[in-house]
């Protein structure tokens, strides 16, 4: 049998090296994608075939496909994980901080399927994308980041009508809290943004809280990554994969729960309920 081949992007660390890991493991051919050379030396270390890769790079896209097209002739996955979280004040980012989170969450995923597009036909392939259960539950000090996932969502949905005729499948996944260096780079996107001119800087530990939420309690990345496997290797692949800890409860809360008491209790757990 032909080994299958699965590109992952984002696999400098978290949930993209787990994933890289397990689809290894199972018997994949997994073409590992990241942006800094030390990285890139570490996947190729691992057996991985590490490629270089800036999602957001149209060029690097089309580089890549044509090598992939030269050596494989096929992709059979391919997971769009590469992202990352801005977190603070929707009015303090602006126009620029969101452009930002939608070139690299939103954006990214149509170019690199795009350019990827051929080969995933050839192979009747799947796409993963890798969206977040705050698209769903939107919270504050997360806005560019929660539109950005909510527009994940939407597309997804989009790409798996127009991509059926072809026989490529279309997954989204949800994740909840996943142990993963995501808070760590949150929280440091807050602090270049947190200054003492904002009109929110009173209440900046609620900004640090926000960007610290995503590991509360969260699911270890190996455990992440086999379920994610699991559903791709199911006869009957789901179309929303939620995984990890909050990813069925954040959605059913932000369903039944009226919504002027969870503004209420947003508004509590993140210093917005008094006045500035």
């Amino acid at each position: 049998m032909t080994q299958p081949t699965a590109l992952i992007t984002g696999c400098s660390s978290g949930i993209g090296r787990a994933l890289a890991e397990v689809f290894q493991a199972a018997g994949y051919q997994v073409w590992a994608c990241a942006r800094k050379a030390d990285d890139l030396a570490t996947l190729s270390a691992a057996g991985f075939i590490a490629v270089r890769l800036d999602v957001n790079d149209g060029v690097a896209a089309e580089q890549l496909a044509a090598r992939l097209s030269d050596e494989v002739g096929g992709l059979d996955v391919l997971i769009n994980n590469a992202g990352y979280g801005a977190m603070g004040p929707l009015l303090d980012g602006g126009v620029e901080a969101m452009r930002r989170q939608f070139e690299t969450n939103v954006f990214a995923i149509v170019g690199i399927t795009r350019a990827l597009f051929p080969l995933l036909r050839r192979s009747k392939g799947l796409v993963v994308n890798i969206g977040s259960v705050s698209g769903v539950m939107v919270t504050p000090f997360a806005g560019a980041y929660c539109a950005s996932k909510a527009a994940v969502h939407a597309l997804s949905d989009a790409l798996r009508l127009e991509l059926a005729p072809f026989a490529i499948e279309v997954m989204e996944v949800q994740p909840g809290a996943i142990a993963s260096s995501f808070g760590a780079n949150a929280s440091r996107e807050a602090e270049q943004l947190i200054d003492e001119g904002s009109p929110w800087w009173p209440i900046r530990e609620g900004i640090r809280a926000r960007a610290n939420a995503s590991q509360d309690h969260p699911t270890p990345t190996s455990h992440f990554a086999r379920s994610l496997l699991h559903a791709v290797q199911s006869a009957k692949r789901p179309r929303l994969l939620r995984l990890g800890n909050g990813s069925r409860a954040m959605p059913l809360i932000a369903t039944l729960v009226p919504k002027a008491l969870l503004e209420w209790l947003l508004k509590k757990r993140f210093g917005l309920h008094r006045a500035l």
